[in-house]
């Protein structure tokens, strides 16, 4: 399928932001970025109306309207950072990815991977996961992950060897020789690490779960993985702390004793589900979800064009 002239746009420029921002000043880059984000955000485009939508849920009933909007204005800025931070890492520099990371309960990780069990890293879309990415391969533990096929295909090119740069073996999600699920559980089984951006189910197949009080829908491939392997699935919270990375890797999601299959993959999915509602709660400003999420945002009653593409 030919690409559009938007889709075109779009590739080249990002092409432009990897090729020309990395050379920029990080001060001045920034300011940029977030004069963009601001302009974004004021212009309430179909992304901002769908964050704030979904913003609504995280705080609660007791949010007035300028709070709720002060709080989108700051997750367009942690969003837009996040953009400039993937533009700039690949010339970032090991000590400054490594020094800047402010993280908690990964030795829980590294004690699974010593003792050749399979881990999953299971988070949701968070500060800056391609930075705590880097940073864990850069500590010793190189993973796989899986990627979302993009168009045009020179973009989804250019962000697997953005991420292969990095450290990371990355999977199509579509479009490939072999069976995805299966890749994964191999690598698993040999005591490696897989990390998997799991808050937003893109099939239509996925679990339904309640979050924030409504029914969602969470990915099945965090739970069914462990499940199968028996390897560790442990959830990860990101967030920014000033100039550094903030990320938190909770306690091991265990796999219940009782029930069939599909029993144990709903409460396990459900247990990530409530660990990512309060690590979103915690830090509402750095969850980048413009899109929609809530099944009564993806009832075809919904007016066309409420959500957007990421």
């Amino acid at each position: 399928m030919r690409s559009t002239a938007g889709e075109r746009l779009a590739g080249a420029a990002y092409a432009l932001g990897w090729a020309a921002v990395r050379w920029v000043p990080e001060r001045p880059a920034l300011a940029v970025f977030r004069l963009i984000a601001d302009v974004a955000w004021r212009r309430r485009g179909k992304g901002v109306r769908q964050l704030e939508a979904n913003l609504a849920r995280v705080v609660g009933p007791d949010a007035d309207g300028n709070g709720l909007r002060r709080l989108s204005r700051a997750v367009m800025r942690s969003y837009s950072r996040y953009w400039l931070e993937v533009f700039r890492l690949p010339a970032m520099g090991s000590e400054r990815i490594l020094s800047g990371m402010r993280i908690q309960g990964v030795e829980d990780v590294f004690a699974n991977l010593r003792a050749g069990r399979g881990v999953v890293l299971a988070l949701p879309h968070m500060g800056n996961y391609d930075h705590a990415g880097a940073w864990i391969v850069l500590s010793g533990a190189p993973f796989t992950t899986v990627v979302q096929r993009l168009r045009p295909e020179s973009l989804f090119d250019r962000f697997v060897a953005f991420r292969e740069s990095l450290g990371m073996e990355v999977i199509a999600l579509t479009g490939g020789e072999r069976d995805v699920f299966g890749q994964l559980a191999r690598r698993l089984r040999s005591g490696g690490l897989v990390c998997l951006v799991a808050d937003r189910d893109i099939t239509a197949s996925g679990v339904e779960v309640e979050f924030f009080g409504e029914p969602a829908r969470m990915p099945a491939g965090p739970a069914l993985l462990a499940m199968q392997t028996g390897a560790a699935l442990m959830p990860v919270t990101l967030w920014y702390e000033g100039d550094c990375w903030g990320v938190r890797v909770h306690e091991e999601v265990p796999v219940p004793a009782e029930g069939d299959r599909k029993q144990k993959v709903a409460a396990v999915t459900q247990a990530l589900a409530r660990v990512f509602e309060a690590g979103i709660a915690e830090h509402p400003q750095n969850w980048h979800m413009l899109q929609r999420l809530w099944l009564a945002d993806l009832d075809e009653r919904v007016p066309k064009g409420a959500g957007a593409a990421e």
